[in-house]
């Protein structure tokens, strides 16, 4: 299975609903949370090309983007391929 990174912050319920999916398709992944991390956010927003909101999720070197994004994917059929490279 490909790594999962996922960038949160602990209010945030999109964050939440991601990892829940994440976690329904058997995915194991690193959670970085960046609520209080100034220097933890200015690396995600860098390797997000600038978007600066949560959830950011990768897939191995993939930039998913957000909580829409990875349910979009999902819904596509194209989530559980990502995973399994």
């Amino acid at each position: 299975m490909a790594p999962v990174t996922i960038y949160t912050k602990g209010y945030c319920p999109y964050c939440h609903a991601a990892k829940d999916l994440l976690k329904k398709k058997g995915a194991a992944f690193e959670d970085i949370d960046v609520t209080t991390d100034r220097e933890g956010q200015a690396a995600m927003t860098k390797r997000a090309g600038g978007r600066t909101t949560v959830p950011q999720i990768f897939i191995g070197d993939t930039h998913v983007g957000g909580c829409d994004d990875l349910y979009a994917l999902d819904a596509a059929g194209k989530l559980d391929p990502l995973l399994a490279a």
